[in-house]
């Protein structure tokens, strides 16, 4: 009897290790982990660099040329000669420069990277494009190169296009898919089909309950981006199961 008690003290103790390992917050690197130095947001090293700091994943933002090329930029033009990238080939797309001074990273270059990356998961985001057609091209050739690289289980997917997210789940119905914008509730992201939602931090405190809401559905729950000690307390404090973050070293310190 006093034996079987030890055992059953023991499979308790297991289960509640379990469960808090699995609540425990994770850290996103924004942009990879770039606010260091020699590095830049979206860059190569970025993403290095949130492998050797061991963050839960390195995100970055994936467009594609205007001959279905897909390159690796925050924003919709280039940093270098603010060439507008869904409009150039890629031609001349291949020369501009990041803040770091490294080329452009293509989408492909990013993936032999990271795969070879054995700490960090890929949060790749697929910007919203100016048409259906190119959002739907964009989708497909970028889960085309991830299956080339096999790489299906290290990737997750974010996006503040609906048209983006509802492909992903149509032509990758195992991928793990989030949505980013904050105008659909927990149980229109459950019926569309996510992982889970992805929103902006000061969104969710004026939607408290979509916190609750989202757990009771099964959703998972990452904010973005929380850069200050408080806001990531309050996360922490909420359960959230990832922090997106440009400060991934204050976030692991504090999720420890």
């Amino acid at each position: 009897m006093f034996i079987q008690k030890i055992s059953l003290m023991g499979l308790f103790l297991l289960f509640i290790g379990n469960a808090n390992a699995q609540t425990k917050t994770q850290i996103i690197a924004h942009r990879g982990y770039w606010k260091t130095e020699g590095s830049a947001e979206n860059s190569i090293s970025s993403l290095k660099n949130a492998n050797r700091i061991k963050v839960y994943g390195s995100e970055f933002d994936v467009y594609i040329s205007a001959d279905s090329v897909l390159v690796i930029n925050h924003n919709s033009t280039t940093t270098d000669h603010h060439l507008k990238i869904e409009n150039t080939r890629f031609e001349l797309l291949k020369n501009e420069r990041l803040a770091n001074d490294e080329t452009l990273p293509t989408f492909e270059s990013y993936l032999k990277e990271g795969k070879k990356c054995k700490n960090t998961k890929l949060i790749v985001e697929l910007k919203p494009h100016s048409t259906k057609e190119k959002e739907d091209l964009l989708t497909a050739s970028t889960v085309a190169l991830i299956k080339k690289f096999k790489l299906e289980d290290k990737v997750e997917y974010i996006s503040f296009s609906q048209n983006i997210v509802k492909q992903l789940i149509n032509i990758s119905p195992k991928a793990k898919v989030y949505y980013l914008k904050g105008d659909l509730s927990p149980k229109q992201l459950k019926e569309m089909g996510c992982t889970g939602l992805d929103y902006e931090i000061n969104l969710m405190k004026k939607n408290e309950p979509w916190f609750s809401e989202a757990k009771a559905l099964g959703l998972k729950i990452n904010l973005w981006t929380v850069n200050k000690k408080e806001d990531m307390l309050y996360c922490i404090d909420k359960g959230v199961d990832y922090i997106t973050t440009n400060e991934p070293i204050m976030g692991l310190e504090l999720t420890k």
